[in-house]
Order: structure tokens, then C-alpha cells, then sequence
């Protein structure tokens, strides 16, 4: 061989080894829309009660997700394809979840236009942990897991026996209660599992069930099918370790709010067993402790009991105290038939607006259903000879009980008379009273009525609220019939230091009580103060540090496993540092009184513990900006075991760092903000640069986000791959000047920004959703230092979006400008000259910055002619502006398909005028309604302008 060629080989060689260090460092690809479907995210993740399993589902945004059982040490067990929700048994042996159809299968269905009841169904797994066995169980509607015991009970799809549909009744009101109570459904088979012996019954045509919580009955409603012989209706109770049916009520009817006590030993229903086209169908309420052969009436419709034309309610929750002595239930006033001798089409049709009204038309109509079915809560002592109490009335109707359910006291509140205001101050005033479930006496805690957010203690000993007006904590005892200020003697503030809108601050909350209501524990901005209800002695539990270091110290009680907190409990402080954002742990035991100990503070995001019921042994998952939220275990937050790894694929693509901001506004306020930067950040080029903006943002700096279809904000992923700055300022305001108020900080930010090189000056842009599509709106017309802005649902004239309804509540707008977001401060005759101020609508010809308009027509919070008005009035003008209306879509888009095709416009929008890409067909000349459902307008030419 000649050294020529040898020399040429070794060359050779050298490259060839080089190689993949050459792949390596090829570049990444930016993001497009194309990834939306395949990206995960981590759901329903859990931890066994006995500490050793841990299951969780990774599902993608459109496809067949998997549910995966692990152990605790990251051992795997199984996964399964389109698992879903799935439950551990109380014993830690097994798990039960639904399985769903595949998504392609159900996607054919829906092209087909299948009727909901040939869509496919879902299967129902059970997985035994200790031997590995799955079982599959077809067809299945819902399904039970009892609380204290591996029993199941699930409801299958199909009818036992084909059923003649109803005959609809003629009165309309009647229909619509009919639906609400399910009367005439067709019964399906119920099947009952004992997980552990693999004892299996099944019982046919049933409406309804419940399994007790130590799973040792099962009751269930039957409606037998017509003609059939073999199956009779009635209401049934299957035990479940006998294995032994007995039948409590006999006939055909409606069966409804199955209760057991929590032994499983006493049952309570509700029903009635009219005929079938009787107008009105007052219920009974039953009751059996399985002593006697059925069950017993305890109320029916008439008992001298109630009040004159009351009968216990279809529609009110059935519950026994937790020693099963007394038995809550709901009454209600006999619905009036309505004349069915009137011919429908020679009577108006209308609504009646009147100003003495208690609620506006619009929220009478989106409240019907639940009006229909208000029912008031009383109590029964079925061991003592049926003794009732009504506790709640048509003037006190919202009550509340102690998770301690055997207390004396239930709480009550009322707005009666007070809910006109609703319609200008966004809530009602209210007044709260104790009432006894032994005799009824009420004791008002509160003389006057104030906008106060009321709760129980758990075990029932206080009642405990917020004044707003007072900005204080109050705790009333029902043993000393006195209220105590709890807060007074702190010397800090328990409400919102922060609070920029007309209204009075919101209360940092409650974050849990000690065993027996000895303390409750209270958040100030920063830290968690343990105060004695009885006295208001206070003590900061976590000894200042939090106001000290700027740690947000917050606690989440495990309402799985617990209601208050045991006198030897450890907490789990999840915290986050107000300066640097950052977030991680604390730890400290209740009885202590040192400082909580650090466990880790990391530039990431972290979920809330969930704690193993029996074992120290946590769950939780963490996130940053470059990293999905993944599954993490641990048995001291110090040491962690990582149990997925989802998105494999993002290492092929162009991600974004992020940092925060900091500059001094004109006012000379100090403002911080987020600023996402293209990974492989390169200071020598100039980069386009997009602002967005609601409220504030900063504090989820380290929250991972995927790049997602937008309901109509900003994909910052998907804009940060593709080579754009992403700058989120924060924004505080002062009342009266929304508008002049994200100018002093959007536009003093992106000017900050600008005075870096890497900033291309000349290429910047809005995006805003509602109140921050508002903000773009305004600001456009303040300055023309933007290339291309882009506003979701914005209100442009606050004089006519003042009087306006927000159609998915029913609620008049009124109270936004008033008293919260839009923060005017007054009414429109009280300060015309703020609404005008800060109303675009009044500045458009000031415009010069091309925009993109998303208005709806089925928004249900800012009325869609606001988005009409400024396209109409900027068309006017010859400005640029495009409008998109989705079809039937809501203030946020919720359709997949209108998510992707809003993303696609967007980042085609901003290349255009911000790159100086191809303007695609929808931009450059429109699409015509002849074309619409045919031509989308996304093409784009080369060359193509507008």
C-alpha cells in the first residue's frame, strides 16, 4: 500500500470517528404544529395506601394514553393501553380503572354519526398487584370501589331487555324534571365483585346502585322490562358476605339518593311510585336497618311534620351522621302542574324582566335546573321514633355541615333580600346562623350582613369567617356563644398586600385545623399563623421566616387520608421564594415551635405532596422550563426516585430558556417580568420580539410549558422554538386607569428590552387574551412602536360593554368595572370621563399597527360585538384588521380543531410582519363566505404581500 493511500485512509478514519459528534451538533429543529398531538403530560398519578405501589397515566393531548403500576422503587408491574382513572382497593391489592375505546375507533364513530349509544364503551381492569393478573370486564358505564374494602360494583352499558321508549309527557316542565330525576331509564346489569375470592353476582335491569363503604351490602334500584316475568322492580340489598338478596321496596318507580351509614348497616332512598303520567310526583323518603323484612316510609308527601304542600325532595343528597343517629335529607315544595289543556302555539313565549327581581332573567334561565331541583335541608332520627327538624328554609337555604357530622350545629347563610346588589358588587352580603339539628334554634354569629366567606370547623365547635370590610379573621364558639377577632393582635395584614382592583383585598386563606378545632391555622402573605379559636391566641407557626426570606409558605391538608391535623403530624410546606420564584419544601412538625426546616428550593416547579395513608412514603411531580412534569417518589423529599420520563422527542427540537426581568417603570415602580429566550440564544443577531400579558405571570416562570393548540393566548414554546423573544411583564394597576396602567409597564419594559442589540427593535408584538386582549387593544392606540398585535376577546367600549350580561353566568357585567378586573372604580354616570379614557374605541384613529381580532359568537363573558365594534370602526378607518369568529365557540376557544387552526393563523400572522415571511391567502386577500367549509385560507405564495 503506498503511503498516499495510507494517508488518505487515516483522513478518512479520523472523520468517519468524528462523525456523530458532527450529528450531535447539528442543529435542532424549530417546533410546528405538527407536535401538538403526540406531546404528553403526566395525569392521576397516586400512591397506594400501604405506600409500596405508585400508578399514573401518561396521555397525550389526541390519542390512547397508558396507564402504568409501578412500585415504589420504580419496579414495572404493568402498563395499559388507554388506561384511565384508575383507584387503589384500601387494602393496597388491587387496582380498578376504565379502559376506553380506541381513539381512531371512536373517531370513526363520530364519523359515521353514531348515536351516543353505539358509540363504543368502556371496559372496566382490574389489576392484582401481589400475582399480576389484569381482568377485563366489557361494556361498562360506572363503577364503585368500596371506601374500606376490595369490593367492586359496576353498571354495564346494555339493557338487560329492550324497553318501548316513554311517551313524553305533555308538560313540558314535567319533561325537563323527569330528566333531571331520570325517570323511565332503561336498568342495565350490575355486577358485584369480591376482589379477593373472585366471587362474582350479577343482577339484571338495574337504575341504580350503592356500595357501602366496608363493602359489605350493595343496594340497587331494578325497573323490570315490560312484560318481563322473570325480573320485578323494586329496590334491592345484595350482602355481599352472605351473598344473600333481600328486597326492601316493591314496584315499579323512581328510585333515587341511595345512602348507607358508614357501618353499611342502616339504608335510606328516596321514591315515589306514581303512575307514570301523573303531573306531579311528590317523593317519600324509606329507611331500613335490615331488621324487618322492607324498608319503612319515615316521611311521605302530607306528614304533619312538614310544611303545608312539602314532601321530601327526589333531588336532595341522602347522608347519616358518622354514628349513624341522625339523617339528613332534603325537602322541598310540591311542584305546581302546569295546564296541559293550553295549546302551545297560541301563547307568547317571553321573558319578563322586572327590577324587583332577586336575580336577572339571564341567570334565572342559566339557573333553572338547579332551581328546579332546590331543596332544603333537614334531619330525621329514625331511632328516635322518626324526630325531624327542618333546618333550612326558603329565607335560610345554603347550609353546611361539620365534617364531624355527629355535631350538634350545621351553618347556615342567607342573602335574602340582599341579592339585587349582586348585579354592581359581584357577590351579596350575608348573615350566618347556627342552627340545631335537635330543635332548629338558630343563632345569628354576625349582626350585620357583610360580604364574608362563613365555614364550620371540622368538628364542629366554631364558626369561623373573613370580614372583608374589618379585614379580619372571626371565630364564633358554640360553647361560649361569643366571636373572637383572631387576627387583631398579629400586626399583619391576613388579606392581599397586593390588591390593585376597587374592592376590598381577598383573604390569603385557610390552610387547616388541629384535632378537636384546638387551633386553625391561617396564611398572611408569607407565612402560617396557629391561632386558639377560643381565646385568638396567636403564634406565627412558622416563626417568621416566611416574611423574613419573602418563602410563600402554603400547606394542603391530605383530605384522603385526614380532616384536621393529628397532634403528632409532620407538615409538608410547599413553598416559593417571592424574589427569585423559585419553589421546594419545608417541613415541621405541628408541636413545634422552631423554624420549618429547608428539605429543597430548586428553579423548578413543584406539585403538592400526596402522602401515603399508612407510610411516610410521598409522591409528588416536578417541572422546569426545559423539563416535563414527571412522576417523583420519595421517603424524605431529599432523596427522589423518578418514575417517568415523558417526551422523549422534545431533545430533537429548539427549546427556550427563561429569566427574569427587572426594570424601574416612569413612576419610578419597580416591575419584573419573564423573558423567554431561543435555546442556542445567540446575542450577536437581533431576534423579533412578541409581549403577552394577563395580571402577572412571573410566578409561574419555571412551570414547564408544552407546546399546545391555544384556546387563544400565546403558544410560548411554540413562538420561542421558532426564533422569537416571548416577554411576559407584570402588570399592576391603579384604579381608574387600566389602560394607562399596562402602558406605564408593558411599553417601559419593552424598552428596557430594546436597549439590548439582540432586541430587533423594529420587529415587536402584542398578543392578549380578555382582559389582556383589552390591554392590546389600548395599547395600539397609544403608541406605534408595534409591527403586528393581536387581541383575543377584547372589550373596546366600556361604555356599552358596562350594561352588558356575561351570557354564561347570566350576571350583568356592571360589577367588573365597579369592583374587580376593569377596575374603573364607579359607575359609567359617575365617571364617564374614565370609561371614555380608557375605552379604545374612542382612540382608533391613532392606530397604526396592523391587528388580528378574535371576537366568538357564543362568548359567555365579554359580549362579541365588542370585537364587531373594533373591527368595524378600524375598518372604517382603512386600517389593516382581521376579525375571526369561530362558530358557536366560547370565550376561550374549546374545539380542538378551532385550537390548531387559531395556533396555524397566529404564528402565520406574526412571521409575516415580524420575520417577513409569505402572507398566507386568509391574510392577504380573505376568504369569501361562498368558499367557507371548503377553503381555509392557510396557503401562502412565495412572494405573496399584502
Amino acid at each position: 500500500m503506498s503511503s498516499s493511500m495510507h494517508k488518505h485512509l487515516l483522513l478518512f478514519a479520523g472523520l468517519a470517528s468524528q462523525l456523530p459528534a458532527l450529528a450531535q451538533q447539528a442543529p435542532k429543529k424549530p417546533l410546528d404544529h405538527s407536535v401538538y398531538d403526540k406531546w404528553e403530560s403526566v395525569a392521576n398519578a397516586k400512591i397506594s395506601p400501604n405506600g409500596r405501589y405508585v400508578l399514573y397515566q401518561v396521555k397525550p393531548q389526541q390519542g390512547d394514553g397508558t396507564l402504568y403500576l409501578k412500585t415504589f422503587d420504580n419496579r414495572p408491574l404493568a402498563s395499559i393501553s388507554r388506561g384511565d382513572s384508575a383507584a387503589f382497593s384500601a387494602d393496597s391489592k388491587f387496582v380498578v380503572f376504565p379502559i376506553k375505546p380506541p381513539y381512531a375507533l371512536v373517531r370513526q364513530a363520530k364519523i359515521k354519526k353514531k348515536k351516543p349509544d353505539d358509540m363504543p364503551k368502556d371496559s372496566l381492569g382490574v389489576f392484582a398487584l401481589e400475582t399480576g393478573k389484569l381482568t377485563k370486564y366489557p361494556n361498562v358505564k360506572s363503577w364503585q370501589l368500596a371506601e374500606k374494602a376490595p369490593v367492586l360494583a359496576f353498571l354495564s352499558n346494555k339493557p338487560a331487555l329492550k324497553e318501548a321508549k316513554p311517551t313524553a309527557p305533555a308538560d313540558t316542565l314535567k319533561k325537563l324534571t323527569d330528566g333531571l330525576l331520570g325517570a323511565n331509564k332503561a336498568g342495565a346489569p350490575l355486577t358485584v365483585v369480591s376482589l379477593l375470592t373472585g366471587r362474582t353476582r350479577e343482577f339484571a335491569s338495574v337504575t341504580d346502585y350503592q356500595l357501602s363503604k366496608p363493602g359489605n351490602r350493595v343496594a340497587f334500584a331494578v325497573l323490570a322490562p315490560k312484560g318481563s316475568k322473570d325480573v320485578q322492580s323494586g329496590l334491592f340489598a345484595f350482602d355481599v358476605t352472605a351473598g344473600s338478596t333481600k328486597k326492601l321496596s316493591n314496584g315499579k318507580g323512581t328510585y333515587k339518593n341511595l345512602a348507607f351509614d358508614d357501618a353499611g348497616r342502616q339504608l335510606a332512598f328516596a321514591a315515589e311510585k306514581h303512575p307514570e303520567k301523573t303531573l306531579v310526583k311528590p317523593f317519600s323518603l324509606y329507611y331500613s336497618d335490615f331488621g324487618a323484612d322492607s324498608a319503612t316510609i319515615i316521611m311521605r308527601p302530607g306528614d304533619k311534620a312538614l310544611k303545608a304542600n312539602w314532601s321530601p325532595s327526589g333531588f336532595g343528597k341522602i347522608q347519616f351522621s358518622e354514628n349513624g343517629e341522625k339523617l339528613f335529607f332534603g325537602t322541598a315544595p310540591d311542584p305546581l302542574p302546569q295546564d296541559t289543556t293550553l295549546v302551545d302555539f297560541e301563547h307568547a313565549k317571553l321573558d319578563i324582566w322586572n327590577y324587583k327581581d332577586d336575580y336577572l332573567q339571564p341567570m334565572q334561565l342559566k339557573t333553572l335546573k338547579k332551581d328546579l331541583q332546590r331543596n332544603y335541608l333537614a334531619v330525621i332520627y329514625p331511632r328516635q321514633a322518626n324526630k325531624f327538624v327542618q333546618l333550612e328554609d326558603e329565607y335560610l337555604r345554603d347550609s353546611y355541615l361539620a365534617d364531624n357530622t355527629n355535631a350538634e350545629y350545621v351553618l347556615a347563610t342567607t342573602d335574602t333580600a340582599k341579592r339585587v346588589s349582586m348585579q354592581w358588587e359581584g357577590s351579596t352580603r350575608k348573615q350566618a346562623y347556627l342552627v340545631s339539628t335537635r330543635t332548629g334554634q338558630r343563632m345569628a354569629i354576625n349582626p350585620k350582613a357583610s360580604k364574608s366567606r362563613f365555614q364550620i370547623s371540622p368538628h364542629g365547635d366554631y364558626a369561623l369567617w373573613y370580614d372583608d370590610a374589618a379585614k379580619a379573621w372571626f371565630a364564633y364558639s358554640v360553647a361560649t356563644r361569643q366571636t373572637v377577632n383572631l387576627t387583631q393582635k398579629t400586626g399583619v395584614s391576613f388579606a392581599d398586600e397586593e390588591n390593585d382592583s376597587p374592592t376590598d383585598p381577598e383573604p390569603y386563606g385557610v390552610a387547616a385545623w388541629t384535632k378537636n378545632d384546638e387551633a386553625v391555622l391561617l396564611y398572611d402573605r408569607y407565612d402560617i399563623w396557629k391561632i386558639n379559636p377560643k381565646t385568638g391566641s396567636a403564634s406565627n407557626f412558622t416563626a417568621g421566616l416566611g416574611r423574613q426570606q419573602k418563602l410563600r409558605f402554603r400547606y394542603r391538608l391530605p383530605i384522603e387520608k385526614q380532616k384536621f391535623i393529628e397532634p403528632k403530624d409532620e407538615l409538608l410546606l410547599l413553598t416559593q421564594n417571592d424574589v427569585d420564584k423559585t419553589w421546594g419544601y419545608y417541613r415541621k412538625p405541628i408541636g413545634s415551635t422552631k423554624a420549618p426546616e429547608r428539605l429543597a428550593m430548586a428553579p423548578m416547579a413543584y406539585s403538592n405532596v400526596e402522602q401515603a395513608k399508612n407510610a411516610r412514603r410521598y409522591l409528588y411531580t416536578k417541572s422546569s422550563v426545559s423539563q416535563p412534569a414527571d412522576v417523583y417518589v420519595s421517603a424524605d423529599l431529599q432523596k427522589e426516585t423518578r418514575l417517568s420520563a415523558i417526551n422523549a422527542q422534545q431533545k430533537d427540537y429548539n427549546w427556550f430558556t427563561a429569566e427574569l426581568v427587572h426594570w424601574t417603570t416612569p413612576q419610578g415602580h419597580a416591575a419584573t417580568g419573564v423573558l423567554y429566550k431561543p435555546e442556542g440564544f445567540d446575542p450577536t443577531k437581533k431576534y423579533p420580539m412578541i409581549s403577552y400579558f394577563y395580571e402577572k405571570l412571573s410566578d409561574g416562570i419555571y412551570r414547564y410549558q408544552a407546546p399546545a393548540p391555544t384556546p387563544s393566548r400565546l403558544d410560548i414554546a411554540m413562538f420561542a422554538s421558532n426564533g422569537y423573544l416571548v416577554f411576559t411583564p407584570d402588570i399592576s394597576y391603579t384604579v381608574g386607569e387600566p389602560g394607562p396602567s399596562a402602558m406605564e409597564y408593558v411599553n417601559s419594559g419593552v424598552e428596557a428590552l430594546k436597549q439590548n442589540t439582540w432586541v430587533d427593535a423594529a420587529h415587536l408584538g402584542l398578543q392578549g387574551q380578555s382582559w389582556g386582549g383589552y390591554q392590546v387593544a389600548y395599547l395600539i392606540t397609544q403608541t406605534n412602536m408595534y409591527a403586528a398585535a393581536w387581541a383575543g376577546a377584547p372589550v373596546v367600549n366600556m361604555t356599552s360593554a358596562y350594561g352588558g350580561i356575561r351570557w354564561e353566568s347570566g350576571m350583568s357585567r356592571q360589577f367588573q368595572y365597579e369592583r374587580t378586573q376593569s377596575r374603573i372604580g364607579g359607575t359609567l354616570w359617575e365617571k364617564p370621563e374614565l370609561y371614555i379614557r380608557n375605552s379604545p374605541l374612542f382612540s382608533l384613529p391613532k392606530v397604526q399597527t396592523p391587528v388580528v381580532i378574535m371576537s366568538n359568537d357564543a362568548d359567555g363573558a365579554v359580549p362579541w360585538y365588542q370585537g364587531i365594534e373594533m373591527f368595524t370602526d378600524l375598518r372604517r378607518l382603512g386600517k389593516p384588521v382581521w376579525l375571526l369568529q369561530y362558530n358557536g365557540e366560547a370565550h376561550n376557544l374549546v374545539k380542538r380543531e378551532n385550537r390548531k387552526d387559531i395556533s396555524i393563523r397566529e404564528l402565520q400572522f406574526f412571521d409575516y410582519y415580524l420575520k417577513g415571511q409569505p402572507a398566507p391567502v386568509w391574510l392577504s386577500t380573505g376568504v369569501p363566505a361562498v368558499e367557507k367549509g371548503r377553503n381555509w385560507g392557510l396557503e401562502t405564495t412565495k412572494g405573496t404581500g399584502l
